[in-house]
């Protein structure tokens, strides 16, 4: 019996002496993660795409060209046309967006005579949501004003008969009967919000344009045209930015630290115990110490953005991690738990949010990984119990050992 004590003992303190003496040159504690003053630039938010943020602008309204005036009669004024929006744009950020476009009218103008022609501006702009910038980013507000900057295209064609004697000539002597610009321009768009993926919209914008867009070569150098339009943007998988702070994982990297230093603690201390004992060897009666079995804590976890149980390719890698160790530990049984931060949503919504995001989780294990399902358990905590201070951290799917 005194034999089957003392290999017993033998046994766990070679096991403690091997583990201690391999890791004798990591014996150095973990310092906490600080961010310098100069860092804490790298830690403003960051935004993606919660969706595709692309819209469709459906719009109608008047088109003002401002030209060559020489008739010198009663006629002398400027005529105001109905115009016909169409354009297809991206937000790319919560402060600027693409956006290309075609708006169709009848220009009408008093040059030499009572000039028609059917009129076309193509443009493609740059814009600016301004109160994101100044005044936060709010995927929510109401009202916002929209400054953009353009380059286009202009055709006109089909010129009234009174006009043909005044129009431009190639250098063949014909008639441009079609003739193309090539304008820029810059506007001011308001923007109001209906709903997530309906705006209400009331533009204008101011365009220069070549000399012979009224058809008349001559006067001024640069012609202008004025164009007004109000209409909605139908904004596909709605208008949503949500943000991330990379700063916001240090409180987690200190925590990961501090069992790290836990555990240090514990195997030097256990170190020492064997290295006491050892000094009183040889003796006749030894004592049984009994080694407690411990199992290494399932750091790996799964984070989620707000109001989502999507896993994101950044996330991917924790589920994969898991995966790995219940292949090398096949007897090995996990609880999959999931949390939702208690400041946003209901009671009784977080408790089904987090048991969604617990299902994602599991099926990615069994589906993707192959893991059997009979080793793997799910509950759903909502947001009852926090296991971080830091509500946005409880977003998260956390496993334990079953």
């Amino acid at each position: 019996m005194k034999k089957n004590i003392l290999f017993g003992f033998a046994a766990c303190g070679t096991m403690l002496l091997t583990a201690n003496v391999a890791t004798a040159q990591e014996a150095v504690a973990v310092e906490e993660v600080v961010v310098t003053e100069t860092e804490a630039v790298k830690c403003a938010d960051h935004y993606y795409s919660d969706g595709s943020n692309v819209f469709l602008q459906l719009g109608a309204g008047m088109e003002l060209p401002m030209t060559d005036r020489m008739k010198g009669d009663e006629h002398h004024g400027r005529h105001i046309t109905a115009a016909y929006n169409l354009a297809l744009g991206k937000w790319f950020s919560p402060y600027l967006a693409w956006r290309v476009g075609a708006t169709y009218s009848r220009m009408h103008v008093d040059v030499v005579g009572y000039n028609k022609a059917s009129m076309i501006n193509g443009n493609a702009d740059l814009m600016w949501d301004m109160f994101n910038s100044f005044g936060g980013v709010n995927s929510g507000r109401f009202f916002s004003v929209i400054p953009f900057v353009g380059v286009g295209v202009t055709r006109t064609w089909n010129w009234s008969n009174e006009t043909a004697g005044m129009l431009p000539v190639t250098q063949s002597g014909e008639v441009k009967n079609r003739i193309w610009e090539f304008p820029v321009s810059t506007g001011l768009q308001m923007r109001f919000r209906l709903c997530n993926n309906v705006d209400f919209f009331a533009e204008g914008r101011y365009s220069l344009v070549g000399d012979e867009f009224d058809g008349v070569p001559m006067g001024q150098n640069v012609d202008q045209n004025l164009e007004v339009i109000g209409g909605f943007n139908i904004n596909f998988g709605g208008r949503n930015f949500q943000s991330f702070n990379p700063c916001n994982y240090l409180g987690y990297i200190n925590q990961l630290n501090n069992q790290v230093n836990d555990l240090r603690a514990g195997l030097a201390t256990c170190g020492a115990a064997l290295a006491a004992a050892e000094a009183q060897l040889p003796c006749p009666e030894v004592v049984a110490v009994e080694c407690p079995e411990t199992q290494a804590p399932l750091l790996s976890t799964v984070r989620f953005t707000i109001n989502s149980a999507k896993i994101t390719s950044t996330e991917t890698v924790n589920v994969y991690n898991i995966a790995q160790w219940m292949k090398a530990n096949p007897e090995a049984k996990v609880v999959i738990t999931g949390y939702a931060d208690k400041n946003t949503g209901t009671s009784a919504y977080n408790m089904k949010l987090s048991e969604r995001r617990a299902q994602n989780v599991f099926n990615m294990l069994t589906k993707e990984y192959g893991i059997s399902a009979d080793r793997l358990s799910i509950q759903a905590e909502g947001s009852t119990q926090q296991p971080y201070n830091v509500n946005n951290w409880n977003r998260i799917v956390v496993f334990s050992q079953n």
